[in-house]
């Protein structure tokens, strides 16, 4: 049998098993799903040879680097256990490789080399945000989808809430991962996860925390307010031109991260927060929690210093008589919202980076790029990027 042969048949074994669990809706998230222990077993797939299985898996996931022929891989470690825990061996994390596979990934911090290119697609009417990769509007091709959010004003603050799956997001939702809170005039900013950043980390004191919302929440995956970064924009008081000036706080990544052979925390895959933070749910107890799900690498403590990122400082074009960065032909449109964030020593006071790790800027009417790198994460990237949209009455 030839190799394409096979992975011809490897599809079709897996696509008659998917069908009956699975759905395969656009921008749906892969959920929790039934597939009967005897249908795995009766698959040919599940019992081949360890070896002719990692070099088989091993050549999709060279062959397949791109979206949408990425899909493949994440079909592969779909079929049963065996062909998952490989996978998870063989693929690499976007620090290594350089791409995004499974759903960790957007948790986990971008390649040290270069930027991941993503696009943020705005929706006035409904007020969402959907973040993708690989998009390319000249083709009117909305590329591999990444994560939605969904702004929500109240009262005294603005929430807007991140999920992996574009049709349901809300904090009721298995596919919540975060969300960002703003101030009543949208100058601070506090990014939450719904994970835990570290084994210590404490469920933060915020008013829409629910352990049991409205909808049944997914005991795999439960909901938590776990602050994890703060930003902040200067206010403008004087009512001077000129564009905004922002801090961002990132209290799960040390500042040595950075530096030459500097580690930042990486979340391997999504586990149940503490059971301590859910004395009266007896389902969140899971043997499951386990010290290894949490991020590996060097975890800041209360003596270590934390990363901060500011915003690069703009060139006043005297030809063009406007504020300049260079984003090499990422950002096409003039926007207050456009911004390039640096590291930054001490409380960004300090000498700055080189390396831009994160730059926004606006290249449509409602179409704007987000690229990003290490040591921050897609969702972190996302969440940053989010806080330009809220209005600023205060820092213009």
């Amino acid at each position: 049998m030839s190799f394409k042969s096979m992975i011809q048949e490897m599809r079709g074994e897996f696509g008659s098993i998917s069908r009956k669990g699975f759905r395969s809706r656009s921008h749906r998230v892969v959920q929790d799903c039934t597939v009967t222990l005897d249908a795995l077993r009766q698959s040919c797939w599940a019992n081949m040879p360890p070896e002719l299985l990692r070099d088989v898996l091993m050549r999709i996931e060279a062959s397949d680097s791109t979206w949408p022929p990425r899909k493949n891989v994440v079909s592969c470690a779909g079929v049963c256990r065996s062909w998952r825990e490989i996978m998870k061996e063989i693929v690499k994390t976007p620090e290594i490789c350089g791409k995004l596979t499974f759903p960790i990934s957007l948790k986990q911090p971008g390649p040290r080399d270069n930027l991941v290119q993503c696009f943020i697609k705005r929706n006035r009417s409904s007020q969402t945000y959907h973040l993708y990769l690989n998009f390319n509007e000249a083709s009117n091709d909305d590329g591999k989808f990444l994560l939605a959010a969904r702004k929500c004003r109240r009262p005294t603050c603005t929430d807007y809430i991140i999920s992996l799956n574009a049709d349901d997001v809300s904090k009721g939702s298995s596919t919540y991962i975060g969300k960002l809170r703003s101030n009543f005039l949208g100058t601070k900013f506090t990014i939450y996860d719904a994970q835990p950043s570290n084994a210590g980390a404490k469920v933060g004191k915020c008013r829409s925390t629910r352990f049991v919302g409205m909808k049944q929440v997914s005991p795999r995956i439960p909901a938590g307010n776990f602050p994890v970064a703060h930003i902040s924009y200067e206010l403008n008081v004087l009512g001077s031109r000129g564009p905004r000036r922002m801090l961002c706080v990132m209290d799960a990544i040390p500042a040595s991260s950075v530096e030459p052979g500097g580690v930042a925390p990486t979340q391997t895959e999504f586990v149940p927060v503490n059971i301590d933070s859910f004395p009266s749910l007896p389902f969140f107890r899971s043997k499951s929690t386990r010290m290894d799900n949490f991020p590996s690498g060097p975890l800041p403590s209360q003596k270590d210093e934390v990363l901060s990122l500011k915003n690069k400082a703009p060139r006043w074009h005297e030809q063009l008589q406007c504020w300049c960065l260079n984003f090499n032909g990422r950002v096409t449109v003039a926007s207050v919202k456009n911004f390039q964030l640096v590291a930054s020593r001490g409380d960004g006071a300090g000498q700055e980076h080189e390396n831009v790790v994160l730059q926004f800027g606006k290249v449509g009417e409602d179409v704007f790029t987000m690229d990003y790198q290490y040591p921050i994460s897609a969702f972190q990237a996302f969440a940053i990027c989010l806080s330009s949209f809220d209005t600023k009455i205060a820092c213009e």
